[in-house]
């Protein structure tokens, strides 16, 4: 169990302990974003008297890390563009000595960097046509305007006081101060502060002395005598505790998602990750997302339960990148033989890892290529993944090293989630119009005829509109089968794909109607794709009989799919 210490020191004491190489930040924290305003409305909020929020820290010591526990050291220098946002420059990574750096920031990043680059920083401002770099451009600071009839609250962006970076530094006037001179002893101690303040403002305007002597003076307050930083530390905790931590702080405001933190991760150890990422997601991958890589990747070379990728995942992802291409490359033709459009899982990708997996570890699974399909088909018409998807990843990773990296229907029958039974085909058959369930059951049953160069549509086969009112109902029906029937005119058994030209055509149409308008290969090609038994009358008084048949054709034709 980790304990928790709560304390409170000032500005000062903060960034002497960044200076010092004391506070650190782990490898998965993200890049620094704040923009110079941003750190103006920090400043300004300091001199209003606001708290500036809870900090949370992380006691490191020898026993809580490993060897390849990471740490990023704060930003000394950064660059803004010309809209005064940051360039979100990567912190440098680098190991620490315990016996110095003790103490991992997890929330308040953003605020100390911003403190720090103030006080001890450099921070350049690049002309809107320059070239982008890591550092370059005009030398900036951050200075404080000390007459107070310049200070106008709707002038300076709703702050009370005109603080501002500025870049124009042989240009101040004598009422401008640049915060950073405070850093010196004579400002630090008392003794000796007043002295100082009167130095800078005695050559002032009278008028604006007195309010110059304010302001310096409490500057001086909130850096060096109160203890503004306030803070919870945590004691004995693990890093993977940390990582879940860290996410869970920052979900609000600008919300981290774990992968986004994983991701900052894994450019820690591998710096051109994210280029070999955005390389890799094109063409047929161009919707899946980083996300997937590094799942995939914790698939292949980690837990997947676990978000944090070490410097061993990330350095076997890295080795091990033309394969993990090749194993996706393998991927697509697999689905393409089995005519199956590889964009649909942009949204639904988990399900891919698996088959990613055994591709990659098993050189021969072009043998196992209908146990694949089988995998795929039964973990989306069962919903495999629904819920509780990493540790049913884990699961199939195991299961699956288990049999020599294949997937066949023998090591799927002996998963109960897996296990085709009447009951999961039952539920198939009596998914609606519009639910997932039957929009994949009905592409499945359909994939083998389907032109992708189509936009394909769910269609009632007897007209929804049919079943409106009582008033409609057949005379040889009794009221309990015309509602029955009502209940049934959304199931997958009264729903086929159609072409969506033709679906507009069709509209209202009867469903005899619409066939008997057909010529005979138009006609063939309805009762074959549609799995309806020619035999079958399409009359709408005969729709009891024909629900019932034709759920009795997809029952066989699903299970066939299945198994």
């Amino acid at each position: 169990m980790s304990k928790l210490i709560d304390n409170s020191i000032t500005i000062y004491e903060a960034l002497q302990n960044i200076e010092n190489g004391k506070y650190v930040m782990p490898a998965f924290q993200r890049q620094y974003v704040w923009s110079t305003e941003q750190i103006e409305k920090l400043w300004d909020s300091i001199l209003l008297d606001y708290p500036i929020a809870t900090f949370l820290f992380w006691h490191i010591d020898e026993y809580n890390i490993t060897w390849d526990t990471y740490f990023c050291n704060f930003l000394k220098s950064v660059t803004f563009d010309s809209k005064k946002q940051a360039d979100n420059i990567n912190y440098e990574l680098s190991g620490i000595k315990p016996n110095i750096s003790d103490t991992a920031i997890l929330d308040g990043q953003q605020r100390l960097t911003s403190l720090y680059l103030s006080l001890y920083g450099t921070s350049y401002i690049r002309e809107k046509h320059a070239r982008r770099k890591t550092l370059g451009g005009t030398l900036a600071k951050l200075v404080i305007e000390l007459n107070e009839k310049a200070s106008s609250e709707e002038e300076f962006n709703n702050k009370k006081y005109d603080i501002k970076f500025n870049d124009k530094i042989g240009q101040l006037t004598a009422t401008q101060f640049e915060i950073k001179r405070l850093m010196t002893p004579d400002f630090k101690n008392k003794e000796t502060r007043e002295t100082a303040i009167y130095n800078v403002i005695k050559n002032m305007p009278k008028e604006n002395q007195e309010y110059a002597q304010s302001i310096l003076n409490k500057l001086c307050v909130k850096i060096y005598d109160e203890k503004l930083i306030r803070y919870t530390e945590i004691l004995d905790m693990q890093q993977d505790d940390a990582l879940e931590m860290f996410v869970r702080f920052n979900s609000g405001g600008k919300a981290l998602k774990p992968s986004e933190i994983t991701m900052s991760m894994l450019e820690a150890y591998w710096p051109s990750a994210r280029t070999e990422f955005g390389k890799l997601l094109t063409n047929s991958f161009e919707d899946f997302g980083t996300d997937f890589i590094i799942r995939t990747a914790l698939m292949l070379f980690g837990n997947v339960e676990k978000t944090n990728i070490n410097k061993q995942i990330a350095e076997d992802l890295k080795n091990n990148w033309d394969y993990l291409k090749a194993a996706l490359r393998n991927l697509k033709i697999f689905l393409e033989e089995e005519k199956i459009n590889i964009s649909r899982f942009s949204g639904s990708w988990n399900v891919l890892i698996p088959l990613i997996f055994s591709i990659y570890y098993n050189h021969d699974y072009k043998s196992n290529y209908k146990d694949m399909k089988v995998y795929l088909i039964r973990a989306i018409l069962f919903t495999f993944f629904q819920s509780g998807t990493k540790g049913k990843l884990q699961k199939l990773k195991k299961i699956i090293t288990q049999n020599d990296y294949k997937i066949t229907i023998n090591m799927l029958d002996g998963i109960y989630e897996f296990k085709v039974t009447d009951s999961k085909i039952e539920d198939i058959l009596n998914s609606e119009k519009g639910s997932r369930i039957a929009g994949e059951a009905l592409y499945y049953l359909s994939h083998e005829w389907i032109n992708e160069n189509y936009r394909y549509e769910q269609d009632h086969l007897h007209p929804c509109e049919r079943f409106s009112d009582d008033n409609r109902k057949p005379l040889s029906i009794t009221f309990e089968e015309w509602k029955e029937w009502k209940g049934n005119r959304n199931r997958l058994a009264n729903l086929h794909l159609l072409e969506g030209r033709s679906n507009a055509s069709k509209n209202d149409l009867p469903l005899n109607s619409y066939v008997n308008d057909m010529n005979q290969e138009q006609k063939r090609l309805f009762y074959e794709h549609s799995f309806v038994r020619p035999s079958i009358s399409l009359d709408f008084d005969n729709f009891g009989r024909f629900y019932s048949e034709r759920k009795k054709v997809l029952a066989e034709k699903i299970r066939a799919l299945l198994e």
